[in-house]
């Protein structure tokens, strides 16, 4: 098919993947399975005697995952279906979200037809681009409260907690190197203190308590007349707490102390107003909000000015601040599902919260020895954290395989060490060591919790029918009586 064909067939999602298998477009549905048996009937309809070729019927079942509603109510593909295609159903929003198909069909233009390089300012194709950047950069700044200026495009959360952190510690290093975080923050953030600490900066980790939340007491004895930095997660990522943010940004802001948040899972899901929370600094993450992966921001107050010292160095875009030549297609996405953040996050919020409550209700009932990790009312719903007693962590993971769910923060799920953020609420290794992450999100459905949740249950009953332990804890015996030997 030509390209300009294509082009003239560019008006949605499903008519752009129809155009290209030379399938019949389909009208926005909920169910993706319904697309698909409308694609297989129109096409049937038009031979009754023949059947779907092997091209066309791959063509169907790739539709079957993609091809979505436009409609508000958005869109699922139910569990028995994703059984069928051999695809666990997708409980991970934590870790990222699939692109909202109002957010591809804001991007397809910029790979296809309008590929200009934003920064090129002597042709159409340039000028054309740029203007798209800077009404992304509009829908960004107002899902966060903030001027347009003071949104700079990076490549993700992990690029603009760098470049926070790094930037404003270097910055003003010769008059102080002092900051504070806390041992909950997300590794990232951890990592780049610890890097400071290596050039001689001095990092403050505050404790938080058994529900995750920081001490305001804690931090107001913590800073010093040398603090540069406060930096704090809005809402943590494996246990889904949310910080007390709009306190912290008074304590930082009377004592004329930069405040940074990094807020990849909350900026989208709960309102955020950096005027309002006196934030300095704010990381956003694009593939936590149903945009496209590889694009990010960092907010930067302009009044009081924050100065940073830029961690990439080249052509100075985006303000001097992040030089590089800036992926419009991922721009516009991000910009497109800012927009439709700012639309649905209210019935994202309720949806997501009458599912957790069910999740919650269901597993907690049925399921003896459970504990839910974290605060149980400051808290985003759409993460459930729990710890299983007596089972195996990784061995309740593999058993449900059919259901894709983690066992922590997926920038770590690599290491076999119990979760340090669990463990710096105080609990104990082998919880720690059970603990599983719930991920619910704008496209999740209850049948799909309820698929969720029966799994659970028989498998976790499984695998304590083989643990010895779980023998003796329905004896009676109290494991933490026991004295353990080991021989040498």
């Amino acid at each position: 098919m030509s390209a300009k064909i294509i082009q003239k067939k560019l008006f949605s999602l499903p008519s752009f993947i129809c155009a290209i298998r030379r399938l019949p477009a389909v009208q926005p549905v909920r169910s993706l399975s319904t697309s698909v048996q409308d694609i297989t009937k129109d096409t049937g309809s038009q031979n009754h005697n023949s059947t779907l070729s092997n091209e066309e019927a791959t063509t169907a079942a790739a539709l079957q995952q993609v091809t979505t509603s436009y409609s508000k109510n958005g869109y699922a593909l139910d569990v028995t279906e994703r059984t069928v295609l051999g695809r666990p159903v997708y409980l991970d929003a934590q870790s990222t979200t699939p692109v909202d198909p109002r957010v591809l069909d804001a991007m397809l233009p910029f790979y296809i037809s309008q590929y200009g390089n934003p920064h090129s300012r002597t042709h159409a194709y340039g000028w054309a681009t740029e203007e798209a950047v800077e009404k992304a950069r509009a829908s960004v700044a107002a899902l966060v409260g903030a001027n347009p200026k003071e949104i700079i495009f990076t490549s993700g959360a992990t690029e603009s907690n760098n470049a926070a952190i790094k930037g404003v510690a270097n910055f003003y290093k010769e008059r102080k190197r002092h900051i504070i975080t806390t041992q909950t923050e997300h590794k990232c953030v951890l990592d780049s203190c610890r890097h400071l600490q290596q050039n001689g900066f001095e990092v403050t980790y505050l404790p938080v308590n058994k529900e995750g939340l920081v001490n305001l007491e804690d931090l107001k004895n913590a800073i010093r007349p040398d603090t540069v930095l406060v930096s704090i997660m809005m809402v943590n990522n494996e246990i889904g707490v949310i910080q007390p943010i709009e306190e912290i940004g008074k304590i930082c802001r009377e004592h004329k102390v930069f405040f940074h948040t990094d807020a990849a899972q909350a900026v989208g899901k709960i309102p955020v107003d950096v005027e309002k929370m006196h934030i300095d600094l704010m990381s956003i993450s694009g593939h936590k909000i149903y945009g496209p992966k590889g694009i990010g921001a960092l907010y930067v107050r302009r009044k009081p000015r924050v100065r940073l010292e830029p961690i990439i160095n080249g052509g100075g875009q985006e303000r001097g601040l992040r030089s590089g030549t800036l992926p419009a297609p991922l721009v516009v996405g991000m910009g497109a599902a800012s927009e439709v953040c700012m639309e649905e996050m209210e019935r994202d919020y309720k949806h997501v919260s009458k599912l957790s409550e069910r999740l919650i209700s269901q597993i907690q009932s049925s399921i003896p020895h459970v504990v839910l990790n974290g605060s149980p009312v400051h808290r985003y719903p759409g993460n459930v954290n729990f710890s299983f007693a007596y089972v195996e962590g990784e061995s309740l993971l593999m058993a449900l395989k059919k259901v894709a769910v983690s066992s922590g923060s997926a920038c770590t799920s690599a290491s076999l060490e119990p979760s340090y953020v669990l463990r710096a609420l105080g609990v104990d290794d082998d919880m720690a060591h059970t603990s599983i992450r719930f991920g619910l999100g704008r496209f999740t459905t209850e049948k799909e919790v309820d698929f969720t949740v029966e799994l659970a249950k028989r498998h976790v009953a499984r695998l304590r029918e083989m643990s010895p332990l779980w023998e003796m804890v329905q004896e009676g015996i109290d494991l933490k009586s026991i004295q353990w030997t080991q021989e040498h």
